[in-house]
């Protein structure tokens, strides 16, 4: 009797773990507002935020427009439009996970908009001001791109290109997104380090935070709880498979240094995409950091991507 009350009891404390990992890892939580100076200057975003905070200030001389869409699943999605005259197209820009465009593009927006294009970036559901009280990794979110994409095309008519770009989860996302059904005027994709799938990075973390023999039951846990309450399953959707059906052009950036997602994800992608596609490994750049590692040459890499498979094609 008492071998069936360990038993019961360490069931218990596996199913509890298995849920707790779960609610640490997808679950929607308050985040600190790192347009405010004080709680910037006080984060890990320190040693950047003099160039954050000259980001945020050129986003707001744009004038944003503050954009509200409904989702697939009933959700109200919230992103912000900057236009300028005679756009060459619109960049469409996602977001990391448990992150902000303030801290994945407010450095690199004032390039991309002195290049001449709109720029449309978005709050992933589950964070900023959009709706959503579970992340999924980019299972859910592949579909709100679609809808942010359908409503570009709408917006600016059939002939305005446009572009998905997106860091860490939101590269992965538009990545998954590039098999579904996108409009005719989706040029092109930038993917800057992006994990192969949810299973894929929940599995790297993981394996690397606890004992493999703890992080295998763990995983298997976390992904039951993701279907049950999450509405989604770790194994759903991979950005790599969902590459090796897009015809759509796609270049990959990624660190060599990136601790988080390692930088094998982005060259697998890369090697199982079946359309146009460029690669570019910045060395020792870590997660998130190849544009400040190496900024000519990222710089370069896009303003050549753009020009090859936006000016090019929108002039044939």
């Amino acid at each position: 009797m008492t071998a069936l009350w360990i038993l019961l009891a360490a069931l218990l404390v596996v199913l509890l773990a298995g849920l707790g990992c779960f609610e640490l890892a997808c679950a929607r939580r308050p985040q600190p507002d790192m347009a405010d100076p004080a709680v910037l200057k006080q984060s890990k975003y320190a040693p950047l935020a003099d160039e954050i905070l000259s980001g945020i200030a050129f986003w707001r001389a744009q004038e944003p427009e503050d954009i509200f869409l409904p989702s697939f699943d009933g959700l109200r999605l919230h992103g912000q439009l900057v236009q300028q005259p005679e756009s060459k197209g619109t960049i469409l820009l996602f977001h990391g996970y448990r992150s902000s465009w303030v801290i994945d593009f407010s450095i690199v927006l004032p390039y991309y908009h002195s290049l001449g294009y709109d720029l449309l970036v978005v709050d992933e559901r589950a964070h900023g001001q959009s709706e959503g009280d579970y992340i999924t990794f980019g299972v859910r979110e592949r579909r709100d791109v679609v809808t942010w994409a359908q409503y570009a095309a709408m917006h600016f008519g059939p002939a305005h290109p446009l572009i998905l770009d997106g860091l860490s989860m939101g590269a992965a996302t538009v990545l998954m997104a590039s098999e579904l059904a996108l409009p005719a005027s989706v040029r092109g994709i930038i993917a800057d380090c992006g994990f192969s799938s949810p299973y894929a990075i929940m599995k790297s973390v993981l394996h690397w935070r606890c004992p493999w023999l703890v992080s295998g039951p763990l995983l298997a846990l976390t992904g039951v709880f993701t279907r049950l309450f999450g509405g989604f399953g770790l194994r759903e959707v991979s950005a790599t498979e969902a590459v090796a059906h897009t015809k759509l052009p796609i270049l990959f950036i990624h660190g060599t240094g990136d601790p988080f997602v390692p930088c094998s994800m982005s060259q697998a992608a890369y090697d199982a995409c079946t359309g146009e596609k460029r690669l570019i490994l910045v060395e020792g750049a870590g997660h998130g950091q190849s544009y400040l590692v190496d900024r000519p040459r990222v710089q370069a890499a896009v303003r050549e991507f753009l020009t090859d498979y936006v000016l090019q094609e929108a002039s044939t």
